[in-house]
């Protein structure tokens, strides 16, 4: 299977993905941890794949949506963005109801 095709199949099989530089119990980056916090923070249930362990995937990502960095996070399939767009919606709140609206649980506000 391609890295395109495991990347596909990982997307859609899940409800949210989170490709990330470590794991979650051992971020590698700053962009990483902090993603990771704010899922936690929010409880939400989440598929991590660590970029790292597989070259194919670190560079099959990127080229899957054309985003050059890492961590990237998808939702239902749809690609949210990275550590950035993240913070920007957890601080303003838009994370919580777009996860909601995406019937996404999330831990009681």
């Amino acid at each position: 299977m391609s890295a395109t095709d495991t990347i596909k199949k990982t997307v859609t099989e899940n409800d949210v993905v989170l490709y990330m530089k470590g794991t979650p119990t051992f971020p590698q980056c700053g962009f990483s941890s902090t993603v990771v916090q704010i899922f936690d923070y929010l409880g939400v249930d989440y598929a991590s794949v660590n970029v790292l362990e597989n070259p194919d995937i670190r560079q099959g990502i990127k080229d899957y949506n054309n985003w050059p960095t890492i961590p990237q996070i998808f939702v239902k399939g749809e690609f949210i963005g990275g550590c950035d767009i993240a913070r920007e919606m957890f601080e303003s709140g838009e994370l919580r109801t777009f996860l909601s609206d995406k019937g996404i649980k999330t831990a009681a506000a």
